[in-house]
């Protein structure tokens, strides 16, 4: 009887050190998890400053719009430049509108939501 006991102890031991160890690994997963969202949100980050500048500088080439992945925005543009000059006052517009977004914002609109204009 007492052999089953501590059998029964020895199980119950390390059923407790799996778990613990369980939990030990889940922290340091999702500790890790977040560092890694941490870093996808920086680069978000530095895509709006970039888009923004290019905007502001390039305008008038649509860079901006197919550096976000919006290649039939970015024919246009270009087409609305050389056919009526209008493409760099676009351009400049939305650079203001880029870099005076949040990054969740800018994030959530051109990410996420896709929005082609302004």
């Amino acid at each position: 009887m007492n052999s089953q006991n501590d059998h029964s102890d020895s199980q119950k031991s390390k059923f407790e050190e799996a778990a613990e160890e369980f939990g030990r690994d889940a922290k340091k997963a999702a500790h890790e998890f977040r560092e890694e969202w941490n870093e996808v949100r920086t680069s978000t980050e530095n895509k709006k400053v970039l888009c923004g500048v290019l905007a502001i500088l390039l305008g008038g080439l649509g860079v901006h719009k197919f550096l976000l992945g919006y290649n039939t925005e970015g024919v246009l543009h270009i087409l609305l430049t050389f056919l009526c000059g209008i493409g760099a006052i676009i351009g400049i517009v939305e650079g203001i509108i880029y870099l005076t977004k949040t990054d969740e914002e800018f994030y959530q609109t051109y990410q996420i939501q896709k929005k082609g204009w302004f």
